[in-house]
């Protein structure tokens, strides 16, 4: 694709995450635009993917065209008005952050219940192999481990955001909902995804969570807390599925599951999110790691 020159006074800048700023058209207000911080191909990619998450029927904004001011490259999207993020809401309304998790936990069930074409997208086992392959701080008996137990997981045909946090689900005063930043989007076992869920909400310093998901510590664990009891305690948990059972012979997930026990679990996938992270920070991430060591390796 041939990106279409754009002129950057046009835009106001409205926020940033790990990999780009977000602009709104100044006088067009059907339009943003996500604007890398990096020339790469990722932004081409990106946008092919949105367009088949698109197509696929996953709550998103509808994607546009592939920009450039000259400098960096980026997408337009149709804008939505008024929208708020999960993480922003709770920051703004922390009384209400049960409220907002429940929500969020059941956009991800609905998510996570999605069967896609496995021929459209990418198996989230492939996509986290050639990210473990490319990290250059795991020693190759760590990276061996690690990909054991990445090929133990089960296998699926469901949907897996990729990137799955409070701040990638949004809403508007209507009340639809979407999921943005679908970059990593693939299939897989749920897991995979809920780790990231995990790892924002009770992994960060306090520092980071204040300045990047608008609340603070204790707030982050309290969604985590409502998330995990409308998430796997659900009797639409894809996860009962599997048929996994506790020592007792009682099923791990669904209505009636004990939640102390699934924490454990959900904290080793947090710990293979660590490829996503240092994927994009280019830096070890010792903090997050730590939910490997003693587990996988």
């Amino acid at each position: 694709m041939t990106p279409i020159l754009i002129d950057l006074n046009d835009y106001v800048r409205t926020g940033e995450g790990a990999n780009g700023a977000s602009f709104n058209h100044k006088t067009d207000s059907s339009i943003m635009m996500k604007l890398y911080f990096r020339n790469y191909e990722a932004a081409e990619l990106e946008l092919e993917l949105a367009r088949k998450v698109y197509a696929a029927g996953i709550p998103t904004p509808e994607p546009g065209d592939l920009v450039t001011d000259g400098e960096r490259i980026g997408i337009r999207f149709r804008r939505l008005m008024d929208k708020k993020s999960f993480s922003r809401a709770c920051g703004d309304n922390p009384e209400k952050t049960e409220v907002y998790a429940k929500e969020f936990a059941q956009m991800c069930l609905q998510l996570h219940n999605t069967h896609v074409d496995t021929t459209v997208f990418e198996n989230v086992k492939d996509r986290l192999y050639a990210m473990l392959e490319k990290n250059p701080d795991f020693t190759p008996s760590q990276k061996q481990k690690i990909h054991d137990y990445i090929a133990a997981a089960p296998d699926a045909d469901t949907a897996i955001h990729g990137d799955l946090q409070f701040g990638n689900g949004i809403f508007v005063p209507s009340g639809e909902k979407y999921f943005i930043d679908l970059g990593d989007f693939c299939y897989g076992y749920p897991m995979f995804d809920l780790g990231m869920v995990y790892l924002c909400c009770c992994l960060n310093s306090e520092e980071w969570t204040q300045e990047t998901n608008h609340m603070s510590n204790a707030t982050a664990r309290r969604f985590w807390d409502a998330f995990a009891a409308e998430y796997f305690l659900s009797p639409e948990c894809p996860l009962i599925a599997y048929g996994f059972k506790d020592a007792n012979g009682k099923p791990l997930f669904g209505p009636g599951a004990d939640l102390e026990q699934i924490e454990p679990l959900v904290k080793i996938y947090a710990g293979l999110k660590t490829l996503i992270v240092e994927r994009d920070t280019h830096c070890a991430m010792p903090q997050f790691r730590a939910m490997l060591e003693g587990t996988i390796y």
